[in-house]
């Protein structure tokens, strides 16, 4: 028992003459969701549920284990909006009951979640004299859209066309910047990226106002505005009669003017933070599969995914982040697996050639919806992140499929021809 009273939790590693496990793609939610998810499926069958309906039914008010509330927290839609685009109401739960082009149907579900929290983050945005401007942070892009995503947000808040906008990442010269794990780049960049943003438009006030010929040098800086890369005078509000920025700096002698800005963690690896609510983004799977007994052939033929990830800042690359998850997933349900030489421990399978990973003729067309839901409480942009939460629930959906259309039910993973003929 803790101090609390509530019972400890333990853990220890098992030596084994196998390499230690460690952290891969959504660690932690991705194997439980398999597991709670695949228990929702199977209690469902049970009772003789839908289980879209159980899950429904099932909806918390609250997060009941942190005993908070949700920061925002849509998944009844994703539920509904995924059952909708599949068809959902077409099912017969009846096993082996549904056909297609003489093979047998499998239609599966599952939920998903993930973490909405934020690492440490600093940034810098210059404004230059000959209109463009330039967003700093020592964070990486490992092909997630971070640079797309940087540019964006610095061109809407300094209208500067995103064409003009010089990202600079990856460089330990630069602003410190968060780690590309935990799907936290975004969310955690996003604020400092703001904040460095306003700071540079009030230190361009600023020079507008104390500039000898400025316009603006007999107005005081809080009698002024910024939009669309001009300042103005906020008692007129027409942009269209202010001056662009780059002619201020000129005319104050000034190559740019930048501005620093700073987020704070609300994640933390020894201790988390006191928070007053439960971040997270959440998501629904709905999976089709074709079985054909005679040659033990299983494969997906359909997948449609719904996520309520908060704002989405850059869908093409969002959606993209989702596919990536999902194919994993795949992977993760019926072709990965390790084999260890138990005398020595080291894998057999360790290249491409004997591990098996998905390939194109693996994957199905992949369909993909957002809802619209910014979350406020996890940076002013409401933008969560959706790195792994594509690959949470795929599996549990995966196996609920192969039981529908086969009636086994797989518990070990990856689904193995085997379990299915037996």
């Amino acid at each position: 028992m803790n101090s609390s009273g509530a019972p400890a939790v333990v853990d220890r590693t098992a030596r084994r003459n196998v390499g230690s496990p460690t952290s891969m793609r959504g660690p932690g939610r991705v194997p439980g969701l398999y597991a709670t998810e695949s228990a929702l499926n199977e209690l469902a069958f049970q009772l003789r549920i839908d289980p879209v309906q159980l899950r429904i039914l099932n909806e918390p008010k609250m997060d009941e284990g942190k005993n908070l509330p949700f920061s925002s927290r849509h998944l009844v839609e994703c539920f509904q909006l995924g059952a909708e685009k599949f068809g959902w109401s077409k099912r017969d739960p009846s096993v082996g009951s549904m056909k297609r082009d003489g093979l047998t149907l499998g239609w599966g579900m599952a939920g998903a979640s993930w973490i909405a929290t934020r690492f440490a983050a600093d940034a810098n945005v210059e404004l230059r004299d000959d209109g463009t401007s330039r967003v700093a942070c020592c964070t990486q892009d490992i092909g997630t859209g971070t640079y797309t995503i940087l540019a964006q947000i610095t061109a809407d808040k300094t209208g500067v066309p995103l064409n003009e906008v010089e990202v600079a990442l990856g460089d330990s010269r630069l602003p410190k910047g968060p780690i590309s794990g935990g799907s936290m780049a975004t969310a955690s960049v996003v604020p400092a990226v703001i904040q460095a943003a306003d700071n540079a438009i009030a230190s361009l006030l600023d020079v507008a106002t104390k500039t000898p010929g400025s316009p603006f040098e007999k107005r005081k800086s809080e009698d002024l505005a910024f939009a669309g890369g001009r300042v103005f005078v906020k008692a007129d509000g027409d942009t269209s009669r202010g001056v662009p920025f780059a002619n201020l700096l000129k005319r104050a002698n000034l190559r740019m003017i930048a501005g620093e800005g700073k987020s704070q963690a609300t994640f933390s690896m020894d201790e988390q933070p006191k928070s007053k609510f439960s971040l997270n983004s959440f998501g629904a799977h709905f999976v089709e599969f074709t079985w054909q007994p005679e040659i033990a052939r299983l494969r997906i033929s359909r997948v449609v995914t719904v996520m309520d990830a908060g704002r989405i800042i850059n869908t093409l690359a969002g959606r993209n982040q989702i596919e990536g998850g999902v194919v994993m997933g795949i992977g993760m349900a019926l072709l990965e697996h390790t084999t260890y030489d138990p005398q020595s421990g080291a894998p057999i399978n360790s290249n491409y050639a004997d591990y098996v990973v998905p390939v194109n003729a693996d994957v199905p067309l992949l369909e993909v919806h957002f809802l619209d839901y910014p979350d406020k409480e996890v940076n002013p942009l409401g933008a969560r992140g959706i790195g792994e939460i594509g690959l949470a629930g795929v599996a549990a959906a995966i196996t609920d499929a192969v039981h529908h259309a086969t009636g086994v039910r797989v518990r070990e993973l990856p689904v193995k021809i085997e379990n299915l003929l037996s």
